[in-house]
């Protein structure tokens, strides 16, 4: 894999749900979102990520509390966290080592290929 850090860099499983870092599934961003609104919350995103950031170097608990929950509450406005937003009742295996998943196969496959 490349040091690419951006989406494409790394595989995407064939239902879309999800993308796989370092064996790890982390879930997607809702396909539903209009782009419009999902780059209006990956911006809430950022600016709650820098936040945090602030709040560790300032040692400021109050502040790294409030700036945690902003990023927790964009995951889960954009899909990434909370409710799932695929329809069809397959659990939700976010943050799930790829392995031990129905994408064990698809994954191990992928591997030989590179």
């Amino acid at each position: 894999m490349s040091k690419d850090n951006s989406p494409a860099a790394y595989p995407t499983t064939p239902d879309g749900r999800y993308f796989v870092v370092r064996g790890r599934l982390w879930r997607r961003s809702d396909p539903s979102l209009s782009e419009e609104r999902r780059t209006e919350l990956v911006g809430e995103l950022m600016r709650a990520r820098g936040a945090v950031g602030t709040a560790l170097r300032q040692d400021d608990a109050t502040g790294l509390a409030k700036a945690r929950a902003a990023v927790d509450c964009a995951k889960v406005a954009l899909g990434e966290r909370g409710p799932v937003w695929w329809q069809d009742g397959s659990p939700d295996l976010n943050r799930r080592m790829v392995a031990g998943t129905v994408y064990a196969d698809w994954f191990a496959q992928l591997k030989t290929t590179e």
